[in-house]
């Protein structure tokens, strides 16, 4: 289950997302989602690469240029204003300094900050495929390989924005571990707590981390931990289907065969078909086991992150 931080975990964020007057033309790009919602759960961390290297507000906007797979960032009036190596150099710097962050969510589109898609133009003036991402962020995220990060426009999708804040939080989570002191304990029972959130999203990977944390007595603590959660964090990324989802609800459904009637059962098995059919959301079937675990408790899966990875006042699972 969710257990809230002590304190909000920090999240980086692109300033103009947050309303900051950042952009070449003087505006910004307010996120509601950002600044209205998760704004209550999180302490964002405001980054403009573009200012902080010394561009006014406004400016001449920059654009990419040349090899989709190193391309330069320049001037869209003046070509000699080429400010490759200062976001280079400043997405180094910030990626050095931020390590107590738990996720990134960058503009789209955004020569600097562009996850996806950024496009490259070339020598025709006609933008190349495949698209480009954006110089900072590539600089960054190279330097934070296992830290969720997103664009904005892509959180619209309720799919993937409930799986990058799952993320956002099971590495939160694993920064309180490793706060607390790592320890052998810790780390299975991390491990046992994300077990069927991992079935959801990388069934198989479950049981291949569990194969790793087998041999845990025979590796350096530290090294093995580093390999699992980077794993973790891998395997998470992959977002859940109905399929999956279902699966994961009909084992945790096990887990009250002794406790409920035949109609509950009847009830319990109808809505997760449903929820397979497209039917109802995923909150429907959930809702239910939660009522049935609050009146029968199980150490075991009360312990079991899948049944809230976030905070429930969130609602991430009713579109899903």
């Amino acid at each position: 289950m969710f257990i809230a931080a002590t304190h909000k975990p920090k999240m980086a964020i692109s300033a103009c997302l947050l309303g900051e007057l950042v952009r070449y033309n003087g505006g910004h790009k307010e996120s509601r989602l950002c600044s209205q919602t998760l704004g209550d759960y999180f302490e964002f961390v405001t980054i403009c690469p573009e200012v902080a290297i010394g561009l006014g507000t406004p400016r001449e906007p920059i654009r990419l240029i040349g090899d989709p797979d190193a391309p330069r960032a320049v001037g869209t009036v003046n070509r000699a204003n080429d400010v490759t190596e200062r976001l280079t150099a400043y997405g180094q710097q910030v990626a050095e300094e931020l390590t107590d962050i738990c996720g990134y969510i960058l503009m789209q589109q955004s020569p600097s900050c562009g996850l996806h898609r950024v496009k490259v133009y070339q020598e025709n003036g006609r933008p190349s495929e495949p698209k480009g991402t954006g110089i900072f962020a590539a600089e960054f995220i190279a330097r934070h390989p296992d830290l969720p990060v997103e664009e904005a426009g892509r959180l619209n999708d309720p799919v993937l924005r409930e799986n990058f804040l799952s993320r956002v939080f099971a590495y939160a989570d694993w920064q309180q571990v490793l706060q607390a002191g790592l320890t052998r304990k810790g780390l299975i029972d991390y491990h046992s707590r994300y077990k069927y959130l991992l079935m959801a999203t990388h069934p198989a990977q479950y049981k291949s981390l569990g194969r790793l944390l087998g041999n845990l007595r025979q590796h350096d603590l530290e090294t093995l931990a580093q390999d699992y959660f980077s794993q973790l964090m891998q395997a998470l990324k992959s977002c859940a289907t109905r399929g999956t989802h279902s699966n994961v609800l009909q084992h945790i459904s096990g887990y009250l065969k002794q406790w409920l009637s035949a109609e509950e059962k009847q009830e319990m098995q109808s809505l997760i078909s449903q929820y397979r059919q497209g039917v109802v959301p995923l909150v429907v079937p959930l809702t239910l086991l939660k009522h049935h675990f609050r009146m029968h408790p199980d150490h075991y899966i009360n312990q079991q992150v899948y049944l809230q990875p976030h905070p429930e006042n969130l609602s991430l699972r009713n579109a899903l």
